[in-house]
């Protein structure tokens, strides 16, 4: 009889990779947080699926030394929980998976998208939709007989639109077309250009085109968008209100296909975008909620993603209540303040 090896440390390796960020934290059995550590984006639809997931291992490192472990030998935890953004589709999981059982971090491996790990931070249960509006957007939800409400996420080629990459586009889009002439006016024009310190918004797209400017930058430009919206510009206005009314059209959606809209279900909002809670989107998208589907109660996350992973993680483990809230609190008690 073959027995697994005893791993380094009774726990789990929760990792929350998004477009932007990632989080790694080691995590007692016990729900103690032990080690972590944070990188850049995780974007395995560029570089595959086994060098996106080896590009973590600094990060494990890091988090390792700082539980005390650098430099063991062995496995280093007993479970991997992972929630990662570009795993939108169920194969893609499955092919990011098994990239991960090829590094000595955990006795078993789990992998799903990274909103199924906010739905996992803002809920106590398996039971509720989240909408992740970040760089990117999408939406799942889930049942706790294992059903499964998602979408393909990949873009405009399945009809996703928004997030801060979506709404940076677009407020350059409006920009542009507003000084050559082909579109109306918008304060977005000047707006950006002086973000960026440059004459125009045009000026702008071809830093951006000829790499002076870096694109990761473009993000920089939602929060002109909210500016020039508060005061009272018309174009911006309506961005917020299309996002606003795409949020929503996910969460309804979801709560359908499950079945869940005639009885009270958590909505979980997450991602940057949605966390800065500004009250042009939330108290539009709050407002179209609750005439869309009046039982959803519509909560946003402020604790960092990873907490997600981690319960996931703990869930797995069997862990009980307490260690469940001992990573709650170190993760910001105050984990999800009421829309």
């Amino acid at each position: 009889m073959t027995h697994q090896p005893e791993p380094l440390l009774s726990g789990v390796l929760a990792i929350d990779a998004g477009n932007s960020k990632t989080d790694v934290a080691l995590i007692g059995a016990d729900g103690t947080v032990l080690g972590s550590a944070r990188g850049g984006g995780f974007a395995p639809q560029k570089v595959g699926g086994a060098a996106a997931v080896a590009g973590l291992t600094p990060l494990v490192e890091q988090a390792a030394a700082a539980a005390g472990l650098a430099g063991a030998a062995g496995v280093l935890t007993s479970h991997v929980s992972a929630c990662l953004a570009n795993a939108d589709l169920p194969i893609e999981e499955e092919s990011l998976r098994t990239a991960l059982e090829s590094h000595p971090w955990g006795l078993s491996n789990t992998v799903v998208n990274d909103t199924f790990g906010l739905l996992r931070a803002g809920t106590d249960g398996p039971r509720g939709v989240a909408v992740v509006c970040g760089a990117g957007i999408n939406c799942v939800g889930l049942r706790p007989d294992g059903r499964t409400a998602r979408f393909p996420a990949l873009g405009e080629l399945t009809g996703d639109w928004g997030g801060g990459s979506g709404l940076a586009v677009s407020s350059m889009w409006h920009a542009v077309r507003a000084e050559d002439g082909r579109g109306g006016p918008t304060a977005l024009a000047p707006a950006i250009a002086e973000h960026f310190g440059l004459p125009s918004a045009g000026a702008v797209a071809e830093a951006v085109h000829l790499g002076h400017l870096p694109a990761s930058r473009l993000h920089e430009i939602v929060r002109v968008l909210f500016a020039v919206a508060v005061e009272g510009d018309a174009v911006a206005m309506e961005l917020i209100d299309r996002q606003a009314d795409e949020i929503v059209r996910l969460a309804v959606v979801a709560l359908g296909r499950l079945e869940l809209l005639d009885s009270p279900t958590p909505v979980v909002l997450g991602g940057g975008v949605l966390a800065s809670r500004h009250p042009l989107l939330l108290d539009n998208l709050t407002d179209r909620l609750a005439r869309a589907a009046p039982l959803a109660e519509p909560l946003v996350v402020v604790a960092p993603p990873v907490l997600g992973a981690a319960l996931l993680g703990l869930d797995h483990l069997g862990a009980g209540g307490a260690a469940q809230a001992r990573v709650r609190e170190a993760y910001e008690a105050q984990r999800t303040v009421a829309a």
